[in-house]
């Protein structure tokens, strides 16, 4: 077991089992064995490749869809160009590469990034060198100015709490002890007025997820765009009104078991895109999206091909397989999808209904 277990171990036997929520918490972020303190979690020595390590394509041409939306909205000056979670910077690098000839644009950025590991902002500032940037914790402290925000594969490492359907109820699906092994187990069954809708459209022994944290941090940003204009763009695997168990780990680039070595794996689960919409509240928000439509929309295949054209061998292979991989149905293009928050009566940002 890994030191972070063995806490876990030591807590539950003091005080009973624990949510998946606050045992997604702990993996993850806890400040001295959590996964994103302790390890090189992006590329090819990571566990998980993001859309942007992928290829330059997809930061350019988010940037250049949220350039033309600032333009759209009268290229208000200063605005927020915000990140959630930027890994390790490389989206918000291209981004700002291929923003460089929109006139204003730069001049009139404030570069901020939401960022809570101090080991990644180390990684970030080495990305963003030349840029003036900050940094704060959470979407709480973005300014008071018009945003311009994306948010690619944040909201799938929030943590969730799992339900599962009972005849007398719902069943919260938590973490205890058998022995020595952190193992899931279930809750009594009790009432819950947060689900009483989904009663209706769901089977006995049936999960529903909830992500406790994303409509708060949606409802944040979504008004400060509403106050002050701007848009988000949120794009992250998962659907439409959750259902099914969806909690995964992955470690080196393959599925693992998510108790078995905590701390060691990323955890994550599908994102839920329907309560994030209702969140935005008085903003307006686009239909879902598949990432691969999105990306055709905003012209990655002539991008691709323009990229090609001084490429041959080994690199025009990898690019080829880059761009097949972000677009194509069968690998991100169907799997993530993505929705854009705007303000009522303004257009949303290019390659959005």
């Amino acid at each position: 077991m890994t030191p972070l277990g063995d806490l876990l171990i030591r807590r539950i036997r003091e005080t009973g089992p624990i949510s998946i929520a606050d045992y997604m918490a702990e993996c993850l972020l806890h400040p001295v064995h959590g996964y994103y303190t302790t390890r090189p979690v992006f590329g090819g020595k990571g566990d998980f490749t993001t859309a942007p390590e992928i290829s330059q394509m997809f930061g350019e041409l988010i940037g250049l869809a949220l350039a033309q939306n600032w333009m759209d909205q009268g290229s208000p000056s200063p605005f927020t160009l915000a990140e959630l979670g930027p890994g390790r910077g490389t989206l918000m690098a291209d981004l700002l590469r291929a923003t460089r000839g929109v006139p204003g644009f730069q001049a009139a950025a404030r570069i901020t990034l939401v960022e809570a590991s101090p080991r990644l902002r180390e990684i970030q500032r080495e990305a963003l060198a030349g840029h003036e940037v900050s940094w704060i914790d959470t979407p709480t402290a973005l300014p008071a100015a018009p945003l311009l925000l994306i948010a690619n594969e944040f909201f799938d490492a929030l943590p969730i709490c799992q339900f599962q359907r009972h005849p007398m109820g719902w069943q919260e699906r938590v973490v205890g002890l058998d022995g020595e092994r952190l193992v899931p187990g279930l809750s009594p069954p009790m009432q819950l007025d947060l689900l009483e809708a989904r009663l209706s459209d769901t089977d006995i022994g049936e999960v529903v997820e909830i992500c406790p944290a994303a409509a708060g941090i949606v409802a944040e940003i979504a008004e400060r765009i509403r106050r002050y204009g701007g848009a988000a763009i949120v794009i992250d695997y998962g659907g439409w009104h959750s259902r099914g168990d969806t909690f995964q780990a992955l470690a080196g680039h393959a599925f693992a078991d998510p108790y078995a070595a905590p701390g060691t794996a990323d955890l994550t689960a599908h994102v839920d895109f329907e309560p994030l919409a209702l969140a935005a509240g008085q903003c307006a928000v686009t239909a879902m999206t598949d990432q691969g439509v999105l990306l055709e929309r905003l012209g990655i295949t002539a991008r691709a091909q323009a990229l090609a054209r001084h490429l041959s061998g080994t690199a025009l292979e990898a690019h080829v397989a880059a761009h097949r991989r972000l677009t194509h149905p069968e690998e991100m293009g169907r799997l993530f999808k993505a929705i854009a928050i705007h303000p009522k009566g303004s257009a949303p940002p290019p390659g959005f209904d």
